[in-house]
């Protein structure tokens, strides 16, 4: 598949906004295990190839494990991820897959697990920003480049 459109040259405007936002996050308290694992499963389930490469890279230069990476996709049948991460990944999965609304459950788990909720609006916003970039590199036709 060809690009359809660089969105950063059409609207240049719109996509400076988009990385202050992405800038915004990463000076946030998000861990950067925390704001990987949120990009990788939100890519994962939107089926974006090019955000998919891009963060199991990213996950693993700042000391994710393959493993983790390899099973994060079934992560609620595995030991691997902490009571704060499985939080975490409930919350991303509800609010990229919103058609089914987040339930009351999952929300006061992540409220429990993060015990706070100013890191709880920082994982919110981290869920959103992912979930956008995500429709922008889909709807543009980006792909990963091989290695």
């Amino acid at each position: 598949m060809d690009i359809r459109i660089n969105l950063s040259q059409v609207e240049p405007e719109a996509y400076k906004i988009m990385y202050a936002f992405e800038k915004y996050l990463s000076s946030s308290k998000l861990t950067t295990t925390h704001k990987e694992l949120i990009k990788i499963r939100a890519s994962q389930i939107n089926g974006c190839a090019f955000c998919i490469n891009m963060h199991t890279k990213d996950a693993r230069k700042a000391g994710e494990t393959e493993q983790r990476i390899y099973a994060l996709n079934a992560w609620r049948d595995t030991p691997f991820f902490t009571e704060e991460e499985q939080a975490i990944l409930a919350l991303t999965e509800e609010m990229t897959l919103i058609q089914h609304h987040v339930s009351d459950a999952t929300f006061k788990r992540a409220q429990e697990a993060l015990k706070d909720d100013n890191y709880l609006a920082q994982v919110m916003f981290a869920i959103v920003t992912i979930n956008s970039w995500n429709r922008i590199a889909i709807a543009s036709g980006l792909q990963p480049e091989r290695d």
